[in-house]
């Protein structure tokens, strides 16, 4: 009898927070299933209080027809159906369990729990949004798997991280172990850290950094140091170092001091160059070894102008662009992009792109055109054709575009080739207009053969946006090899002064992403917050595709991570499938006259990174924005939050896709529940594939790296890492004992707390 007292009294709460909220939802005009199911919870309540056992039958007819709703609103979709069903399923066993002395409803209660745990345990197992249809001609390469160098951030400079070896393969790699750990030693308390690093490897070194610049020459096959040189870099915001460069002099006599070289940039603006088997400076090499990259680049400020990305190394040249905190002010420092000589360090150009009489030094002034798009993820270099393909962002006004210097607004979001030998622009493609959403291209191109609208097989690069839109062009002349349509877009919400694009370009190429958002698509780990999370979608500006930023708060998606980030992509040429992975986090956002964001940056401190309370300095208005979460701190967003997926670029269709990790380090509240949820996160960094028919993965939000089957998506094999890990894995053979190693950096996952300083290879126990 208490029992039944008690939980009418959980069914009244329960039903008056429906009620009330479901009430304020429908005068909204949302969905007025929650004010029904509330008023059928209140009259169970009364009955449950009088001990009735049509309280029961009520409970189960309140399931039934939520389950009826629930398909017509999301279908059979599993994570669209766990927030709506699983309260209702725990009710009706929970109302059946009190009655358990009545033996009509023993089973009633033991048919609630069976369907309450089997469509719990649903959770716990990993199905594919996108099953493989066909496998068995899936082509595995036969190399000669004979060491060969990782040279490039890539791999090479085209980007692909694709690794000719089959030692580990689909049949043996459930057996692979760790062979080796190397700590660095890195502080782990600096705060904007993360370690996000993929290793070099020429010969039977590797050369790895940290974020504040150190670079470490380790023993590819036994982990043990060889040197170490200390850079020292420290910076305001986001301290990072994803990657090195690699220049090898072939006309060097024999054991001359820096014929093969490390290039590293740093997060305070240095560019340096270092013997590759000491670890020296090279003296002949700017001044003592190093250049400052920040010459003439404009006013530095906190968190202006450093390297965050590995420099590319193109032919004789090095060239690096630089990263700026978003949304600081107008007139930031300078986007050009340059090139140094590999031996001298001495400008051999720049692109300027807001002056095209600039050939290497500024002109009309002492630094190069401010306020421009910038470089600051890496680029791709083909050497045949003498062509860097140059991923650019946008001005750091990311939502105020009226004072951007006019020769660069075709260059906001665009990718550009450019000429090796003079840095002149030869052609660029714009994948977002007049861009308002810090829609950069975030990503390494990658350049591959592919065949065009036409079924010629041509020269390719792909361009992976933050969108989730691919596009695929000729990378000779920059033409779209699959279809690019311009649509019509919103123009609705935008405060007067920005120019806003009518139109906007999309690809044929498969969108990696959500389509558009409805009421319906808002998410929660429980009817409650859905519930809220659906509120604030109806109070929420959102007019699908590049809904404008404005003077209210406004919905963006994708979101200002992505779709695809700096991770980039890998690639199959053998099966002509390539590999990305995706983050699906909506931003909130909203611009705020210039008098009340004085007053809130009183009480709320500015972002350094800009993503947040930014002050957007120049303009009439500051800016906040955020990711859309619940109250309980979860995505208001319908999972997967993150997927790796494999595309067939023959078809052009999805081959498979996967959600990404689990939300066993997560949890409501930021309290960690070790629920391995398949819930598919936000991924960071990217993937690598080998000709073993296999795709390694480390950038998920738990703490895992994963091997996948390249042709069906299949998780083969996961190793369970200290801490976290936001870095691509790469892969090599050992030039000692033949053994064929996967490496990974581990020092966190993207926004953890839970940081380290691993480096971490493993490989199997002995050499097939």
């Amino acid at each position: 009898m208490l029992a039944r007292k008690l939980f009418s009294v959980v069914l009244i709460v329960i039903a008056l927070f429906l009620i009330a909220m479901g009430a304020r939802l429908l005068f909204m005009g949302g969905s007025p299933y929650y004010v029904l199911i509330g008023v059928v919870y209140a009259v169970s309540a009364i009955l449950m209080w009088k001990s009735s056992t049509k309280a029961v039958l009520l409970l189960g007819l309140a399931l039934l027809a939520t389950v009826a709703w629930s398909l017509y609103e999301v279908g059979t979709a599993y994570w669209g159906l766990f927030p709506r069903l699983l309260v209702p399923l725990g009710l009706f066993f929970v109302g059946a369990l009190v009655f358990a002395s009545l033996k009509s409803m023993r089973l009633w209660s033991l048919v609630g729990l069976v369907a309450f745990a089997g469509f719990f345990a649903r959770a716990f197992m990993a199905v594919p949004e996108v099953a493989a249809q066909k496998s068995g001609d899936y082509k595995i390469a036969q190399p000669a798997n004979t060491p060969s160098d990782w040279t490039a951030y890539g791999r090479d400079t085209f980007g692909v991280r694709y690794a000719p070896f089959t030692q580990i393969n689909r049949d043996n790699v459930k057996n692979l172990q760790p062979a080796w750990t190397y700590r660095t030693g890195r502080d782990t308390k600096i705060p904007n850290s993360a370690d996000q690093n993929t290793p070099l490897q020429i010969g039977n070194t590797l050369y790895a950094c940290t974020p504040q610049n150190a670079v470490h020459a380790i023993n590819a096959t036994t982990g043990e140091r060889e040197w170490l040189f200390e850079a020292k870099a420290s910076t305001y915001a986001w301290a990072r170092c994803r990657g090195l460069g690699y220049h090898k002099d072939a006309a060097a006599p024999a054991g001359q001091a820096c014929a093969a070289r490390i290039i590293g940039n740093t997060v305070d603006g240095r560019l340096f160059a270092l013997d590759a088997k000491t670890g020296a400076l090279c003296p002949g090499f700017g001044n003592g070894g190093v250049v400052n990259l920040r010459e003439r680049m404009g006013e530095i400020g906190p968190g202006y102008y450093y390297q965050t990305s590995a420099p590319l190394i193109a032919g004789e040249r090095i060239v690096v662009g630089g990263w700026i905190s978003d949304n600081q002010k107008i007139g930031e420092p300078a986007g050009a992009v340059r090139a140094f000589d590999v031996r001298s360090g001495a400008l051999l150009w720049a692109w300027d792109p807001g002056n095209p009489e600039v050939a290497k030094d500024p002109v009309n002034g002492n630094s190069y055109t401010l306020g421009t798009p910038n470089m600051w993820t890496h680029a791709a270099y083909d050497p045949a054709l003498e062509l860097i393909y140059a991923p650019m962002g946008n001005a750091g006004t990311d939502y105020y575009n009226a004072d951007r210097p006019k020769e660069s607004l075709k260059y906001n979001a665009a990718l550009v080739a450019l000429d090796a030998r003079t840095g002149r622009p030869k052609w660029s493609f714009q994948t977002t207009h007049h861009d308002l959403w810090d829609y950069d291209i975030p990503s390494q191109p990658a350049l591959l053969d592919m065949k065009n609208d036409q079924g010629q097989t041509v020269p390719a690069v792909l361009a992976f946006t933050k969108r989730g839109q691919i596009f695929a062009l000729d990378r000779r002349s920059g033409e779209p090899i699959v279809k690019v349509e311009e649509r019509p877009v919103t123009t609705s919400g935008a405060i007067p002064e920005n120019t806003v694009a009518p139109t906007q370009p999309y690809s044929g190429m498969p969108l990696i992403g959500k389509p558009r958002l409805s009421e319906a698509s808002a998410w929660g780990m429980t009817m409650f917050d859905q519930l809220i999370c659906r509120i604030d979608f109806k109070k929420l500006r959102y007019d699908g595709d590049f809904t404008q930023p404005g003077l209210d708060w406004s919905l963006s998606m994708p979101g200002a991570l992505g779709g695809m980030n700096w991770g980039s992509a890998s690639y199959d040429p053998e099966n002509r499938r390539l590999f990305v992975n995706d983050i699906r986090l909506p931003n909130t956002r909203r611009l705020i006259k210039r008098a009340e964001y004085e007053a809130i940056a009183k009480v709320r401190k500015p972002t350094p990174d800009g993503h947040g309370l930014a002050p957007m300095e120049g303009t009439p208005y500051g800016v906040l924005t955020g990711i859309w979460n619940s109250a309980l701190g979860v995505p208001c967003l319908e999972p997967p939050l993150g997927t790796v997926t494999a595309i067939d670029l023959d078809s052009r269709q999805i081959a498979w896709q996967v959600p990404a990790g689990t939300a066993e380090e997560l949890g409501p509240l930021g309290i960690k529940l070790r629920l391995p949820l398949t819930l598919g996160m936000p991924t960071y960094a990217g993937t690598s594939t080998t000709a073993g028919g296999l795709v390694f993965f480390a950038g998920t939000q738990d703490y895992y790296l994963r091997a996948y089957d390249a042709a069906t998506g299949q998780e083969l094999w996961k190793y369970a890492l200290p801490v976290g890990s936001s870095a691509t894995p790469m892969t090599y053979i050992s030039p000692v004992d033949q053994r064929q190693y996967v490496v990974v950096s581990v020092g966190g996952a993207a926004r953890s707390p839970v940081v380290g300083d691993y480096l971490m290879a493993f490989a199997l126990p002995s050499k097939p």
